[in-house]
Parts: C-alpha cells; structure tokens; sequence
C-alpha cells in the first residue's frame, strides 16, 4: 500500500514519557489497540527527525517518539554516554506492550540496549545504521569529528532558525584523506541545513562530550549486548563510503551475534539513509514488519 488520498493518517498527538529521572517530550499516534512502535532518533536530532517515516507507519502502527535527554524540548541534566539514554527506553519500554523499536545511529545502540536489558519486553527492532564499536572508539580521529565539534560550538544557540542555518551552512570543515577542505553546507542540501539548525538550537551542549572523548559505549559489554538480544533484527547498514558508521568487521560481528538478524547492505547510501530516502521504508521496513507474528493484526486497511 502507498501513501495517498485513500490512506486516513492518525493525527500526532503530544505526550510526556517518564525516563530514567528526566522528562520526555513527546507524540503519540493512532488506536492504541495497535502495535506500538517505538522512535528513537539520533544524536543531536529530535523525533522530528521520524517525519519521512510517518506516512507509511503510522496507519499500520501506534506509533510513538520522544525526544532524547538533552534534545528537543526534553529535560537536560544526567548522563550522555549510551547506558544512560537506554535507561531512558527501558522505562518507556515497560509502558508499552512489546513495541517494536526503530531506532536511527545513537537511538539504533539504544534499541540494542534495550532489547538486552529487557528482551521479553520488545518485539522487534529496526536498526538504521548503528554506530560500531571501532567507530566510537576512534571518533576524534574521523571526519566526524569536526561536525560534532560544530555541533557543540552551536548546541543551545538563541539565533533565528535561518541565520544559524546560514553559518553553520558556511562553517569550514576538513576535506576526508586526500580531499581539500570543505564546508558544511557542500556536504548537505539547504532544507536539511536549516533543519539540523532548529535541532541545535534545543540540544544541551554537553550531549557532544562523550562522543568526542571516545567514551560513548563507556560501561557497555558489547558482545554480551549482542548475545542477549533475541528478538528479530532488521539492520540497515550504511554504506561506510558515503558516511556509514558500521565498519565491515563490526557488521559482520554484529550479524554472526545476533539470534535472528535480516542484514540489509546500502550501497552508496550514507549515514542518515531513510531521512534522506524513505522509499526505503516499503522496499525494506514495512516487509520486515510484516514479517512479525502481529503484522497482520497491525494492519488498518
């Protein structure tokens, strides 16, 4: 089914979830009879990030987001290393009736943790380009650094949407190995310039600093992660050419430790894949949804 004029979409409706000590800005959607699922988005993002997606979930799910700690217009304070955005869902988790998760970059490793902490908890999960441990293990030394470290020099800004829009579009960046120097705006298109913008003027500065210190998975035993989820998996791999965040040994590991993963490899396709393509959702989510035991009991028309 595509999205059209005959598709009713549920209309989002705003909700607080309660996270672990802090308070979560966010939507719900659709008949709460139906399945949930669970967004969670990516560092220095917010659940408006998920806007591409909801046309072809919403009539199929109950769909729920929140803002992560430190984002958006939920509450700031406590830690920013990955255990404690996790500790965060598996409260929300526990009010839900076995959602799935969908989880994008840092909300993919929260989707992970979660469904670990608590696997008779979650029905599925969908990873979008989960961050691998040698990556995090080396960000400072990745192009990413640089946009990280932009994003915190602009995180909390007071500036109009569009004049912040307009600088970091003009921040110079460092070309990749044996490429000249670029600029932010040459490696994104204006509209999503403008967007990760309104994004940073809600974002606590202080969520960048375990991620450039290396320490974001501080406290994680990832392969003891990895053996207790036993849910099934839908990874969609970035390509690490185009910005791709799961190097080959880590997907590979990640796919030979899960119970029951369906590897997707993007060519060519970089980090923030379904933001940029969502055809990607009917070519690869909604087949994977449809293959959960409930999928047919999700389905409205």
């Amino acid at each position: 089914m595509t999205p059209g004029n005959d598709t009713m979409i549920p209309m989002l409706t705003s909700t607080t979830f309660h996270g672990d000590g802090v308070s979560l800005a966010g939507w719900t959607s659709g008949d709460i009879a139906q399945s949930p699922l669970l967004l969670l988005h990516g560092v220095s993002r917010r659940r408006a990030t998920f806007a591409p997606l909801l046309p072809w979930l919403m009539p199929r799910f109950c769909v729920r987001a929140y803002d992560q700690r430190g984002h958006g217009e939920s509450e700031r304070g406590g830690g920013y290393f990955v255990r404690d955005y996790a500790a965060d869902a598996v409260r929300v988790v526990g009010t839900l009736n076995r959602p799935v998760l969908y989880g994008h970059s840092l909300g993919a490793l929260v989707a992970l943790l979660t469904a670990a902490a608590c696997p008779d908890a979650v029905g599925a999960i969908v990873l979008e380009d989960p961050p691998g441990p040698t990556f995090l293990t080396a960000v400072d030394r990745s192009p990413y650094a640089a946009v990280f470290a932009l994003y915190r020099e602009h995180a909390g800004s007071v500036l109009p949407v569009g004049e912040l829009a307009r600088k970091l579009s003009a921040a110079p960046l460092p070309g990749a190995p044996g490429m000249p120097a670029t600029t932010f705006g040459a490696t994104r298109d204006p509209a999503n310039v403008r967007f990760t913008a309104s994004c940073l003027k809600g974002l606590d500065p202080a969520t960048m600093l375990p991620l450039l210190a290396n320490a974001w998975l501080d406290g994680i035993d990832w392969e003891a992660t990895l053996r207790r989820v036993t849910c099934p998996v839908l990874v969609l791999r970035a390509d690490p050419a185009s910005g791709g965040m799961l190097p080959d040994g880590d997907f590979r590991r990640l796919c030979d430790t899960l119970a029951d993963p369906t590897p997707i490899d993007l060519a060519g396709i970089g980090h923030n894949a379904v933001g940029q393509q969502p055809d990607l959702v009917p070519r690869f989510v909604i087949p994977f949804l449809e293959s959960l035991p409930f999928g047919d009991a999700a389905m409205t028309s």
